[in-house]
């Protein structure tokens, strides 16, 4: 079994996102479609950075790659659900850093993954270190984890 859960920290997540699962993301089966996971986890990601770095035009200076995801799944996701997921970075590294997710439904586990990114300068693709901005503003909780619902 691979661990892809970190420690939750004790302050809490530094981001929470919220989604309610839609009829088109279902398969056969009616439970999510696994690859969904992959996307739900990227958006909510977009939505951090939007919301840490105030709306500010971060990727002039700052661009990541993902080098890594692994996805473990407890239990299934339906049709009107709503997903949280928490996510929080559990490593820096100097060019690199780990995130990790905690996707639950009323309060019940559904998947954890931890995802490793490299940070790269923004058009060419060639890791290097990651600004102290960006260290800054993701190691710390919002004041109010941010929830937004998509529908």
């Amino acid at each position: 079994m691979t661990d892809t859960g970190a420690t939750m920290p004790a302050e809490g997540p530094s981001f929470v996102h919220t989604l309610r699962i839609r009829l088109g993301e279902c398969d056969i089966q009616g439970v999510v479609f696994n690859a969904h996971y992959l996307t739900y986890i990227d958006d909510a990601i977009d939505v951090w950075f939007s919301t840490a770095f105030e709306g500010a035009d971060y990727q002039k200076e700052f661009d990541v790659m993902l080098k890594k995801i692994e996805l473990e799944w407890f239990a299934p996701a339906r049709h009107g659900d709503i997903l949280e997921l928490a996510l929080w970075i559990s490593r820096w590294g100097n060019s690199s850093f780990d995130m990790a997710v905690d996707a639950t439904v009323n309060g019940e586990r559904i998947i954890t993954a931890k995802a490793i990114y490299v940070s790269v300068t923004p058009g060419e693709h060639v890791p290097c270190p990651v600004p102290g901005f960006v260290r800054e503003a993701l190691s710390k909780p919002l004041p109010n984890p941010t929830t937004v619902v998509s529908s």
